[in-house]
């Protein structure tokens, strides 16, 4: 398979080579985990002179012996090499059972830098300071982003090029393959994987089919509001008798691991979160077409999902925002930085223009607005608002 150089993340993990932390590489199944680990490796090995890399990939059979946290614990030590800089890389952690034990005592001898991956179910960010006594560093990995989609298919033409992603997404593995239905198979067996293996494993789920539904009503109503209650309410009126925390409880397992991400409101003029009501996104766009299939397609969703992954991808919080009953698709913050965004489709009529910009001119605040849709024109301003076309937002670092 064709690898492109990750830099945003690896330099991530640069950034905090040496420091006590336990690195935790983290993100939903086949977004490139273990080849980041792997690029790592290959920078150590040309930045250090006097190293000693600990390398286990518990895919590999050769580690099949160490699948309990002693016998890990025991072989990490004995490899130690006194002198030298010792880099400890475990690839797919959750195979050891009780690997948290070999990790916190390595941790404690204060004689390794620890990097680990593992499965999204068994390894979540809720998770990591129950399980590792030490601090941890979450370095959290995306499927590709458009960018990364241009530079491995080394594409001239962007607006071409976004055409081709939006259907396509970023799961890289799904390249390999010429045709959509086998793209869609191999995305389809992914996403079935963590739902059914991982997640189902973990919390011994006692009722998959209703986990199958809610996530069918996820992904068709991505960018939706929604709630666990409103979910309860539509499945009980065909005679279900289903119970709205268990609703939420499975939503909870599914944002954890990846599959979705959970974006709440924010009240702009009254500048408070608000409780009920979010919206949910899938990790990569392309898991809704493998799903559900493209028939029925919904151009300004998947849009906005795409937006939303990114946002959170270049290290935004991201809120939906509300302002007298009006939304504003996003509100991103990083630090002192905010930016307000709707995301349309098509913006050519003038209509659709007027109602898709007229949220953004109520804001009264200076903070940059911007409206990202499919333009295929240079950026240009009308009335302080950014209007950008998407493909060069996306391309745009």
């Amino acid at each position: 398979m064709k690898l492109i150089e990750r830099n945003y993340y690896l330099n991530k993990i640069v950034s905090v080579t040496g420091t006590p932390d336990i690195k935790v590489i983290t993100g939903v199944r086949r977004s490139g985990k273990s080849k980041l680990l792997e690029a790592f490796k290959s920078y150590i090995l040309a930045n250090y002179t006097d190293v000693n890399i600990i390398h286990i990939n518990f895919n590999m059979p050769e580690f099949d012996e160490l699948t309990e946290y002693r016998p890990l614990y025991d072989y990490i030590n004995k490899q130690y090499k006194d002198g030298a800089d010792n880099f400890v890389l475990i690839d797919e952690i959750q195979m050891c059972n009780g690997f948290e034990k070999a990790i916190n005592g390595l941790h404690a001898s204060e004689k390794f830098d620890i990097y680990i991956t593992g499965s999204n179910a068994f390894l979540l960010s809720s998770d990591l300071a129950t399980l590792f006594t030490g601090r941890t560093f979450e370095i959290k990995i995306y499927p590709f982003s458009f960018a990364e989609y241009v530079k491995y298919f080394e594409c001239t033409d962007l607006y071409d090029a976004f055409d081709k992603y939006i259907l396509e997404g970023g799961m890289s593995g799904s390249y390999l393959y010429k045709d959509y239905e086998s793209k869609y198979s191999y995305i389809e067996e992914v996403f079935n994987t963590l739902v059914v293996r991982d997640i189902r494993t973990k919390y011994k789920i006692r009722n998959p089919a209703l986990m199958d539904r809610i996530v069918d009503f996820l992904m068709d109503n991505i960018s939706n509001l929604t709630s666990a209650r409103n979910i309860t309410n539509i499945f009980n009126k065909n005679n279900d008798n289903i119970n709205h925390k268990t609703v939420g409880a499975y939503m909870q397992y599914l944002c954890s691991a990846f599959a979705f991400y959970k974006i709440r409101r924010y009240d702009i003029k009254g500048k408070k979160y608000l409780a009920s009501n979010e919206k949910y996104y899938l990790s990569d766009h392309s898991f809704r077409y493998a799903k559900l299939g493209t028939k029925n397609m919904d151009y300004g969703r998947v849009l906005e999902n795409i937006v939303a992954i990114e946002l959170l991808r270049r290290g935004y919080e991201i809120y939906v925002g509300m302002l007298y009953k009006k939304e504003i698709d996003f509100v991103a913050i990083k630090r002192d930085e905010k930016i307000y965004i709707q995301v349309s489709d098509n913006i050519t009529d003038n209509n659709t223009f007027e109602r898709e910009v007229s949220p953004l001119l109520s804001i009264q605040d200076a903070y940059p607005k911007m409206l990202i849709a499919r333009t295929r024109h240079d950026t240009y301003q009308y009335e302080g608002v950014k209007i950008i076309d998407i493909a060069n937002w996306l391309s745009d670092k």
